[in-house]
């Protein structure tokens, strides 16, 4: 199928249906959304310290989820209350990753508690629009007690085109809803927002215009079931080359194989095409934290051609990612944030029978 399109529907679980979102373009498969049980990252907590690290600058926190770990703590005693989100998965075994810097993230804006300023995506460059946008977030904010709390706006790139009021009304929402939360930093460890599941996060997040489906069974009817069955194999196909996509416990490796292709540039090929694919192999995995890229043997100046590649398919995607480079044994190193929990943890029996 042509275009792009979001399906909307329900895996079941163990404990009763588990949402589930997809996005599609031109028929394949580019991201994936299943809810679990683990705390959604946006959450917020009004957490309590509990002890601190000194050899990693962090302090633990109480949640009502379990406890927090929280980095780059200064002036912070134990039992002192505050105000933290989630900001991605946990490995098994380990704490929840939380920050101090709240956001309030909705489709058109996000709110920036402490961080003042009213300010237009980038990807903005119509000059009458951006004025535009900021007009609308001065008169939508003119007087609110947000501001008072030295807290800021950012228009997000799809308020480009979109309705005035719709725009003003995401803003008006995350600006209450954050001088609600600020307010309420007193008391016991209690969760005071929870984060957007799938449906909500696919409502926020893609917004480029698609066909929408959110008939039950829609994910079936659309081969989704057997693209996810595949997603939890270690192979995937690059026309006549293979990458496999292999984590364990310390980090992700990936091997590069040229298949079939005997030719001189086979090498460079499949490592390209390897660049062109593993943001959205990564994305659609789950997979975070160090990744290791066992590539095909290829000349070093061709080395470039590939970093440029890399960084291009990197750009459209929203996990930040560090290219660390190249290591003596010449393979290449990525560092990615661990915004998602891995498929396999999600993904049971009863979701693909």
């Amino acid at each position: 199928m042509k275009g792009t399109l979001i399906l909307l529907d329900h895996l079941p679980g163990r404990d009763g249906p588990v949402e589930a979102a997809a996005l599609m373009r031109d028929g394949r498969l580019e991201d994936l959304l299943i809810d679990s049980d683990a705390p959604r990252p946006g959450t917020i907590y009004r957490a309590q310290a509990d002890r601190p690290v000194k050899g990693q600058g962090g302090m633990f926190l109480a949640t009502p989820d379990g406890p927090a770990f929280l980095r780059q703590v200064k002036g912070l005693s134990p039992g002192e209350p505050l105000l933290v989100q989630v900001t991605g998965h946990a490995e098994p075994g380990k704490a929840i990753p939380v920050t101090t810097r709240l956001l309030f993230k909705s489709r058109h804006a996000i709110v920036t508690p402490e961080a003042p300023g009213l300010n237009v995506s980038r990807q903005v460059r119509d000059e009458a629009a951006r004025d535009a946008l900021l007009e609308i977030a001065h008169d939508t904010l003119a007087g609110h007690a947000i501001l008072d709390r030295n807290g800021g706006l950012i228009l997000r790139s799809s308020c480009e085109g979109a309705d005035e009021e719709a725009v003003a009304e995401d803003i008006r929402a995350m600006a209450d809803l954050a001088v609600q939360v600020l307010g309420d930093v007193a008391g016991a460890p209690e969760k005071l927002t929870e984060g957007d599941g799938p449906h909500a996060t696919a409502w926020r997040e893609w917004t480029e215009p698609a066909q929408i489906e959110t008939e039950a069974g829609c994910l079936e009817d659309h081969g989704i079931l057997e693209k996810i069955e595949a997603l939890l194999r270690p192979a995937v196909t690059l026309g006549s080359a293979t990458m496999f996509v292999e984590p364990t416990r310390a980090f992700t490796a990936v091997d590069v194989n040229t298949g079939g292709d005997t030719s001189l540039a086979a090498g460079l090929k499949a490592n390209l095409a390897t660049a062109r694919d593993l943001p959205r192999q990564l994305r659609l995995r789950g997979l975070g934290g160090q990744i290791i890229l066992d590539l095909a043997p290829m000349p070093k100046k061709d080395r470039r051609t590939f970093e440029t590649v890399l960084r291009a398919a990197l750009r459209a995607d929203d996990t930040d990612t560090v290219l660390a480079g190249w290591t003596p044994l010449g393979n290449y190193e990525l560092q990615r944030k661990r915004a998602r929990q891995p498929l396999t943890q999600i993904v049971t029996e009863e979701m693909l029978r």
